[in-house]
């Protein structure tokens, strides 16, 4: 059984009818995603004996790059305060190119960078605003707070890392530089399975590489650090340790995520990888910059599988005080939709309101005694633990 407090798991079984080998099975698959997290930090291409996800993040494996010289100092650069600029959005590439991916390469490459950390540690990112912000993964700066940025002509700048998000694993960087090549972001224009996607970066080291592939899936419910589910685009571009944090584009060059992670048996590309969508990227992103942070929305109730096995989510419990009983969400409704996106099973549910932020209103489809009703639950913050 999920619990909506947060989408974990909750030991306070209510009295309803639900096979606890759906929960059993629920945490074998986490453990096979979960298991190779402590890896993402790669020394090295490892010997893993079981399929794993891991970071495709920083490595100190030297290849046919360079790498940082070891007399090179990391400051902090002066702060920077020009105003946020407004997201970019236009397209780079027009729809009729002949080369879409030659072309995005072109057009993107000056907007995407390279992290590199005086631990050796080399991670990739992008930049989304043109008074010096670089969007980049979180796990690619853990426990720092000043790396090196190293722009597509050479050059290397201080860098600030001016906050993290370890459960959506995105970061931003700051540079006290302006006029920068800003990427155009996808906002608000969801992706398709099967569309062409383009994944820039420095895997292993070599820097202003370009793979493609396509969206092989959106709305993958990937367990984030915490275990607990998130959306996150699927895509079969290459992308390798030194990817993360760097952007995957669409045929126009516009950004529709952040790549983070891959599943792999192999600790390299096994043509799975997993991207944060670029609407959530962008949002925690602009709550890091105004000295906060993205807190996903709290609806207050346990879920589980539906008895007959068909697609939705039953609820097994509402916690008062919450939106989901003000919303007057009951005990063995089956939610089915959420703002009109189909709900496959229990963890897509959880994944879902993840996704949305405290104070967003969503509309749940909702069945109840065989009728189909529409409700407004407006999500609020999870109460502080006990």
């Amino acid at each position: 059984m999920l619990d909506m407090d947060h989408i974990s798991v909750t030991d306070d079984t209510p009295p309803y009818d639900a096979s606890p080998s759906r929960v059993v099975i629920f945490f074998a698959v986490l453990t096979v995603f979960v298991a190779g997290a402590g890896i993402g930090w790669l020394a090295g291409p490892p010997v893993p004996t079981e399929t794993t996800v891991v970071a495709a993040e920083s490595t100190t494996t030297t290849s046919m790059a360079e790498t940082p010289p070891s007399s090179t100092s990391i400051v902090p650069p002066p702060d920077n305060t020009a105003p946020v600029a407004g997201p970019e959005t236009a397209p780079l590439v027009s729809s009729e190119s002949d080369e879409p991916v030659a072309d995005v390469a072109e057009a993107l490459f000056p907007s995407v960078v390279q992290i590199e950390l005086e631990s050796g540690g080399l991670g990739s990112g992008v930049i989304f605003d043109r008074n010096g912000r670089i969007l980049t993964a979180a796990h690619v700066v853990v426990g720092v707070e000043n790396v090196l940025v190293r722009f597509a002509n050479g050059d290397r700048v201080p860098g600030r890392v001016i906050g993290a998000d370890d459960d959506n694993d995105i970061a931003v960087i700051e540079v006290a530089l302006t006029g920068l090549p800003a990427a155009p972001l996808a906002l608000n224009d969801d992706p398709r399975p099967g569309q062409l996607a383009i994944a820039l970066g420095s895997p292993w080291r070599l820097d202003s590489t370009v793979t493609s592939g396509i969206i092989s899936a959106v709305d993958q419910a990937i367990p984030g650090p915490d275990g607990l589910p998130r959306l996150m685009l699927q895509t079969d571009a290459s992308i390798n340790p030194g990817n993360s944090g760097g952007p995957l584009a669409d045929r126009f060059g516009r950004i529709v995520g952040i790549n983070v992670s891959i599943f792999s048996a192999s600790g390299a590309n096994d043509g799975v990888g997993f991207a944060v969508p670029i609407d959530r990227a962008y949002r925690v992103a602009r709550a890091i910059i105004d000295g906060g942070t993205f807190e996903p929305g709290f609806l207050g109730v346990s879920i589980d599988a539906t008895a007959t096995g068909r697609a939705g989510s039953v609820i097994t419990q509402v916690n008062p005080d919450t939106a989901a009983a003000a919303a007057g969400l009951q005990l063995g409704d089956i939610v089915v939709a959420v703002d009109g996106d189909r709900i496959g099973d229990f963890t897509d549910l959880a994944a879902v309101i993840r996704n949305y932020g405290v104070g967003d209103v969503v509309e749940l489809e909702i069945e109840r005694d065989g009728e189909t009703l529409f409700v407004d639950a407006e999500l609020g913050a999870r109460p502080p633990e006990g």
